[in-house]
């Protein structure tokens, strides 16, 4: 992978192929919404605490590294603050839309997006606010 300041970070094919795999390789409903034009997205295979925490976005035509995205890995509280959490990115994909909603790229397409983003944030609140009831945020506890 080369990222965009030049550091470039070798991965044997064989390691990278065991270690990652492309988004929407095993979803076959999500594949066809993913926009694989101009990047890919591959996600770490194996991880801990039940979800991945590592993606890399690379250019499709040669693979070059874009971006590393790493997600918190294990609750705040037991683990302390270690990555991006799924409300962060969130965020930041309203606010480029909202960029775009106040140019001449506004569109109903980027407000309904808008809008599902804002709903989904939402339902995570809620979730925060339920586990923050029960005492129970923040820990590995269900």
């Amino acid at each position: 992978m080369i990222y965009p300041d030049g550091y470039i970070s070798w991965s044997p094919k064989e390691v990278f192929e065991n270690t990652y795999r492309e988004i929407g390789e095993v979803d076959e409903l999500t594949m066809p919404l993913l926009r694989t034009k101009y990047t890919r997205v591959f996600v770490e295979s194996a991880f801990a605490y039940n979800d991945p925490h590592n993606y890399f976005v690379a250019k499709a035509e040669d693979n070059r590294g874009l971006c590393h995205i790493h997600f918190q890995e294990g609750p705040c509280i037991e683990a302390g603050v270690n990555g991006v959490g799924n409300e962060d990115l969130i965020c930041m994909v309203i606010d480029r839309l909202e960029h775009f909603q106040n140019s001449e790229f506004a569109c109903r397409e980027n407000a309904l997006a808008i809008t599902k983003l804002e709903e989904a944030l939402l339902w995570l609140h809620k979730r925060t606010m339920a586990r923050e009831q029960r005492g129970v945020e923040g820990t590995h506890i269900v």
